[in-house]
């Protein structure tokens, strides 16, 4: 848990409503905590709602707002309901972190070179389509429609902040995810278009865009059991300047510069590289 001296900026933001996606897991999961603490009645959405429902009551147990749902980012109906609900539970959306994303092992290589491959091991060829469309979906649509529900308080009162999460594989590909990393350049995208599209209503979009993070998800890729790091994560590490990872509170400062209507006022349809300097760096 976050507590209120380790929030990177003192921003206020009291008396706005935050609707985070994907608040069930840990990236997420502390942006919805730091919105909460500076002030914000903060909605978090996850389709895990054990995840959300305990972070909400973790969050009021400190004297915080916070309201877990349970949302399908993919399920336009399902998200119209929760809207309904949010409105009478805490008001019209403020700001809205599109967070909900990730990756499938069905679209996913076991090597990063095809003359590695061998026979039993899955090659760009054996990639399931299926498995690559749910990438896609889950990354674009699940940002799209979100946006499509909660911006639409935002364009009735000409006034709002929508944060997209993108990916440093949405500038140069990372090996073995060809589907995350396309569908992470689609949301950079999608972020410059809603930052037009929305530009004379009051609305501004912009995105984070994270280096390498540990997460419950990669954990297994990027270290051995016995703590040690993995070859993909030697050389991972070797590519990037400050030599490690990034933490993902280390991400909120950016969050809530971009967030905040008065410090950002300027500033839309910006991807915004968090990555410990990996961006910058040829390899040479």
């Amino acid at each position: 848990m976050i507590v209120m001296t380790d929030l990177p900026l003192q921003v206020d933001f009291s008396g706005k409503v935050v609707v985070v996606t994907g608040a069930g897991g840990v990236l997420c999961g502390d942006m919805a905590r730091a919105f909460a603490q500076a002030g914000a009645k903060v909605a978090a959405l996850d389709l895990n709602a054990p995840a959300v429902e305990q972070l909400a009551e973790e969050c009021r147990s400190q004297g915080y707002c916070c309201q877990g749902y349970q949302a399908n980012v993919l399920d336009r109906e399902a998200l119209e309901a929760v809207h309904q609900q949010v409105l009478k539970d805490l008001g019209p959306c403020d700001i809205l972190v599109n967070g909900a994303g990730g990756n499938n092992p069905r679209a996913t290589t076991d090597n990063e070179y095809h003359h590695e491959a061998q026979p039993e091991q899955k090659n760009f060829f054996d990639l399931d389509p299926e498995g690559v469309d749910f990438v896609f979906r889950l990354n674009f649509q699940g940002s799209l429609l979100p946006t499509q529900v909660f911006a639409k308080d935002m364009a009735q009162r000409q006034a709002g902040c929508i944060l997209n999460v993108s990916s440093m594989n949405a500038y140069v590909p990372l090996t073995k995810i060809p589907a995350y990393s396309g569908a992470k350049a689609a949301v950079s995208n999608f972020t410059q278009w809603l930052a037009t599209h929305f530009a004379k209503s009051g609305i501004r979009c912009n995105a984070i865009a994270p280096g390498f993070l540990v997460s419950n998800q990669n954990r297994a890729l990027l270290f051995h059991e016995d703590g040690t790091p993995t070859a993909r994560s030697e050389k991972i590490l070797a590519g990037t300047p400050m030599g490690r990872f990034v933490d993902s509170r280390e991400l909120l400062g950016a969050v809530f510069f971009l967030c905040d209507e008065k410090a950002a006022s300027a500033i839309t349809g910006v991807v915004l590289p968090i990555d410990c300097g990996y961006s910058a760096y040829s390899g040479v």
